[in-house]
């Protein structure tokens, strides 16, 4: 299920991008494109965080997520 949202929320982008793109030009689409993906990958990323914090987990800010997965 999850997969299959977020193949879909990529499409979408992408789809209505190249319309923009078409209307507009390709540095508008782009610039929407990048806004659309940012804001669904950072609501996905509080959805977890609080669906961690809920099972009570450590929450952890971005600094020390890259220096404990320093991979």
């Amino acid at each position: 299920m999850k997969g299959m949202q977020n193949k879909m929320v990529v499409f979408l982008a992408v789809t209505v991008g190249g319309m923009i793109g078409f209307i507009k030009g390709q540095e508008a689409k782009q610039k929407w494109v990048f806004r659309m993906k940012s804001k669904y990958e950072n609501r996905r990323l509080i959805a977890e965080r609080k669906s961690l914090a809920r099972k009570g987990g450590v929450l952890l800010d971005d600094i020390e997520l890259a220096a404990y997965h320093n991979n």
